[in-house]
């Protein structure tokens, strides 16, 4: 296969829109691999107004299953150092460092923090964030952009990133506010004309 042509690309920025499982392995080598995989949720997204919104919907679709043990090894291969969201829903190498986003704002029927597995060799770190502190999010699982600075600080001589689960290509705008180069990969046509707006205007919808 021959990589197609990047559905969205400026000089801080390559997005793809396709397989990951079939892009990746026409990729080089990227020194920091920061992503957030579906978590397997399912029937599980659920709740009262929220859970009534049409990208929740969505979401009960293309998250019902996580990534193959197969697909996770081989993104994991994609970068020197990696950190994964939601690792704790994945079979990954014991890790010595985790990092946890606990949320500020505080929801009986969600989770009150979420873990990322690294592949670092430091002690865990935690940040304490709102859940929508840049606003209204265009996808459901969308992270804080603060909170993907706050990766990149964990690996500062890290140039190039890969996303292979983009979503509304929020590690982009992060890669872009950073000065880094990253190359991001969704599956989700409709993610992708998301994501490209974002990253072409610069903004944090």
């Amino acid at each position: 296969m021959t990589l197609p042509k990047p559905y969205y690309e400026d000089a801080h920025v390559t997005l793809y829109c396709g397989d990951c499982r079939e892009i990746l392995p026409e990729l080089g080598k990227f020194d920091l691999l920061l992503t957030d995989p579906p978590y397997g949720h399912g029937d599980k997204w659920q709740g009262g107004t929220w859970g009534a919104a049409e990208m929740y919907k969505d979401a009960m679709k293309w998250d019902a299953e996580t990534p193959s043990e197969e697909t996770i090894a081989d993104v994991l291969k994609a970068a020197t150092v990696g950190i994964v969201w939601g690792g704790n829903y994945f079979r990954l190498p014991p890790s010595r460092c985790w990092l946890s986003w606990e949320k500020s704002s505080r929801m009986d029927t969600l989770a009150d923090f979420e873990l990322a597995w690294t592949s670092m060799d430091r002690p865990c770190k935690a940040k304490r964030e709102d859940r929508n502190p840049d606003g209204k999010r265009c996808h459901p699982t969308q992270k804080p952009l603060s909170i993907l600075r706050w990766c990149f600080g964990f690996v500062a001589d890290a140039k190039t990133i890969i996303d292979p689960f983009a979503g509304s290509c929020t590690t982009g705008v992060a890669a872009k506010l950073e000065g880094r180069h990253a190359t991001l990969i969704e599956i989700s046509e409709r993610y992708c004309e998301i994501g490209a707006e974002r990253l072409r205007q610069g903004v944090l919808f």
